[in-house]
């Protein structure tokens, strides 16, 4: 069993599932867990400057082994798991040589993982696959990422005949609920660039990904008992439903693929007096990004309109930026990038996220930050899997980058 894959099957087995709720950052203390843990691996490797802030971030320093300059590179994943599926009590277990067929989950609850509902499993004949009991999430977004990224640590520091740079690691917090970096201290990091360990698929590289907002509905409404409520009942949960059903069909994500945005309802509480909508809103092109903002306001004000001002609220925050605009003014970063995983028999996949990663923000804050793979799949789900070899590709791949930007 190979150092990343044993690191992984340790890391998943701690609960560090952020919340959407708190108000506390990290969100979830929880999160600390994994954080001591790889504080000690790192320390245990002989990183130096191994850190752990008041805000949950874990840093660290591979020095260089050479005297050359070159730039600083960095390598980031996140510690959390999302909070759509629970991460308490993860179970992983290794199919070894899978073969195409439905993998049994779970005997008790007949859960089973099918490439009739997930095609994609075809093209993972022959591999091991890491899968969960079919009761929580795997994990793999994104603590394959973060065993990549230590093992890769590891293999440099034990090979002291490849030569690198300085390197900085981090692991972040609460990127699943989109806090990942607002803590962040770049200029601290040190780095000239960096990548997010934060993919899916063996091969995708990934330096574009949706704009993104955040979007609160609450729906005031008016409760008289039912049996007089003529004339007068307001009921928030129906008004609900209506601003719902105003939305454009076609823009819901199961409507939805490649560059195409969307609008998601995730979360609806009500009851006749009140109710709230939650929603994520995405999309690749900022002009489309920017209609979607303003048909959910204009769904309000028709709602209003017909029932009274103040009937609906909508509050839009933005949370991250396609960071394409960040990243193609520093071609060299992605053309390392490639040069790295066809070195290693890897054919890149560029393919638009859709999804952010902390790279995201990052480009923004002034570190450019594509994101590689880890070989992961069916993410924030109990369907989640990881392949073995996307796992240790993506260390690979970690470790020749690291000697590249060396060499260059």
């Amino acid at each position: 069993m190979s150092d990343a894959l044993k690191r992984f099957l340790n890391y998943v087995q701690i609960d560090t599932q952020s919340s959407r709720e708190s108000d506390t950052y990290p969100s979830t203390s929880k999160q600390l867990n994994l954080a001591r843990v790889l504080v000690a691996e790192l320390e245990k490797i002989g990183l130096e400057d191994v850190r752990l802030d008041e805000w949950g971030y874990v840093t660290a320093t591979l020095p260089a082994n050479m005297d050359t300059p070159c730039p600083v590179v960095g390598f980031l994943a996140h510690m959390d798991t999302s909070p759509d599926a629970s991460g308490e009590g993860v179970r992983p277990r290794v199919v070894e040589g899978y073969d195409g067929g439905d993998i049994l989950l779970n005997a008790e609850k007949n859960i089973y993982l099918s490439p009739r509902e997930f095609p994609e499993l075809s093209k993972r004949v022959g591999e091991d696959l890491v899968v969960t009991d079919g009761t929580t999430l795997l994990g793999a977004d994104d603590k394959a990422g973060v065993a990549a990224v230590m093992s890769a640590m590891r293999t440099l520091k034990e090979h002291p005949e490849i030569l690198h740079g300085r390197i900085r690691v981090a692991f972040t917090p609460d990127e699943e609920v989109g806090a990942g970096v607002d803590h962040f201290d770049v200029p601290a990091f040190g780095a000239d660039f960096a990548f997010t360990v934060d993919g899916g698929e063996l091969g995708e590289l990934e330096y574009e990904n949706f704009n993104a907002a955040g979007a609160e509905v609450i729906i005031h409404g008016r409760s008289v008992h039912p049996g007089s409520a003529k004339g007068k009942l307001l009921n928030a949960a129906l008004i609900g439903m209506e601003y719902q059903g105003l939305l454009p069909v076609f823009q819901r994500p199961e409507n939805t693929e490649g560059r195409e945005g969307f609008i998601h309802l995730f979360e609806m509480r009500g009851a006749a007096e009140n109710a709230r909508l939650e929603y994520i809103i995405r999309d690749h092109a900022m002009d489309k990004f920017e209609a979607m903002k303003q048909e959910m306001l204009a769904a309000a004000d028709f709602l209003n309109r017909r029932y009274g001002a103040g009937t609906v609220e909508v509050t839009i925050r933005d949370q991250y930026f396609n960071m394409r605009e960040m990243i193609e003014p520093h071609p060299q970063i992605l053309d390392v990038a490639r040069r790295a995983y066809r070195e290693l028999g890897i054919e890149p996949k560029e393919v638009p996220v859709r999804g952010g990663t902390d790279g995201s923000r990052l480009s923004y804050m002034g570190l450019p930050t594509p994101n590689l793979f880890t070989g992961g799949g069916n993410y924030h789900g109990r369907f989640e899997y990881l392949s073995v070899n996307g796992l240790e590709k993506s260390h690979d791949v970690i470790v020749r980058i690291a000697a590249l930007v060396a060499e260059e």
